[in-house]
């Protein structure tokens, strides 16, 4: 619950604002910690009317986050208190609502003995990834949050750079998608019927690709507010069960993985992004038993999380992870990436495996979404070029006959 409050601050300020705590007492000792003198305090009713507003959580950008992560290692590797470091960091955003309470509450839990990994844990500003949570757990319990923040810092903004690259390459494609399919739903809707209704006048058979082009025509001329209803209902079914099912969301992404080029693709990428948080953890420290675990978190694709995830619990047992990839049978990833891994685990060199692997599938991954896109534009022209010439061809053929006779 929020509560109200009205005194000074560690610098003479006058304030009145409001602090979240479970009750009272917990909000006076949290105002003691802050080194708030308060004159007056007392139970936020208003709050009552906001409820859904305050518990909202927002999803942290992974660039704010890789800023945020990188500045906070400089701070501590200057031998800076964690929560001096945090209360520098709430500076440089001071002016931000959601960062301001984000920065107080991570301050005034470390301040009440809590370590980063709770503060972050139970703040509920922001939605922290798991493998980030997990990452700083791991770190602090060996003393090398400082390193580990920085190696973050550096996944985090090579992975908003993708995210970018991707977004920039598709914005063309779909923007020719879309404008195709207005055009095709306008000579359908529109053109077709108004040229349909001078054949049907003149009575004469027609040919059955004129035909089934009317047909379509008249379906759409009809029913062109049932389809986009149709539609926006087919899209949001699917975000949900995307969302909320994981077995539909592991079928779909299944499919994915078994599709010509594409299903190579996401491969590619997602072993990328593996071998690159492997090599961080390794590097940090970190146990290779919790690296994979840590790491298969990091994965979008169901399938391949699901296969790192059960090889983390078998590599509890004893088993070597590249013995446990190999005889999967949930999916059979890149031979070439097994093979690599085995020579690491046998020379002890696995960091350094993992480093190139990453380096080298991110390439790999580059090339081939180059060729992809490369490939999409005049695949996509061809499609929309070929049906717009089967509905003229269509039209024209009854014109034909017509002259003909």
């Amino acid at each position: 619950m929020l509560f109200k409050y009205e005194g000074i601050n560690e610098s003479g300020k006058q304030i009145k604002e409001t602090i979240d705590a479970n009750n009272l007492k917990e909000a006076k000792a949290k105002l003691k910690v802050k080194k708030i003198l308060y004159s007056s305090i007392k139970e936020n009713h208003r709050q009552f009317l906001f409820k859904i507003n305050f518990k909202k959580m927002y999803k942290i950008n992974n660039l704010e986050l890789s800023y945020m992560s990188r500045d906070l290692s400089i701070y501590l590797k200057a031998g800076i208190s964690l929560v001096q470091a945090i209360k520098l960091l709430s500076q440089q955003y001071k002016n931000n609502k959601k960062f301001n309470e984000f920065f107080e509450t991570l301050i005034s839990l470390v301040d009440e003995g809590k370590n980063f990994y709770t503060a972050l844990h139970k703040q509920k500003v922001f939605i922290i990834p798991e493998f980030y949570k997990q990452s700083i757990k791991v770190s602090e319990n060996g003393g090398l949050l400082s390193s580990v923040l920085y190696e973050l810092s550096t996944f985090l903004k090579k992975q908003d750079r993708i995210k970018k690259q991707i977004t920039s390459a598709m914005a063309y494609p779909v923007f020719v998608l879309c404008v195709s399919v207005l055009v095709v739903g306008f000579m359908l809707g529109v053109i077709v019927p108004k040229i349909t209704s001078i054949f049907l006048q003149m009575n004469n058979e027609l040919p059955w690709i004129t035909s089934v082009v009317i047909i379509f025509g008249d379906f759409i001329s009809n029913n062109y507010i049932s389809l986009i209803i149709f539609i926006v209902f087919v899209f949001i079914t699917f975000s949900t069960f995307m969302k909320k099912s994981k077995a539909f969301k592991y079928f779909i992404h299944t499919i994915l993985l078994k599709m010509p080029f594409i299903g190579k693709l996401i491969e590619m990428n997602e072993l990328s992004r593996f071998a690159y948080m492997n090599s961080i953890l390794i590097n940090s420290g970190v146990p290779i038993v919790q690296t994979i675990k840590l790491s298969a978190n990091i994965l979008s694709n169901s399938v391949i999380h699901n296969l790192f995830t059960q090889a983390s619990l078998k590599v509890v047992e004893g088993e070597k992870l590249s013995k446990i990839l190999d005889t999967s049978k949930i999916y059979k990833i890149d031979t070439s990436f097994i093979h690599a891994i085995a020579i690491g685990e046998e020379t002890s060199q696995l960091n350094t495996i993992l480093h190139n692997l990453a380096k080298l599938y991110n390439e790999s991954s580059k090339d081939k979404m180059t060729i992809f896109l490369a490939l999409l534009e005049p695949i996509m022209m061809l499609i929309v070029g070929s049906i717009i010439g089967i509905i003229v061809l269509a039209m024209l053929l009854p014109i034909f006959s017509m002259n003909l006779s």
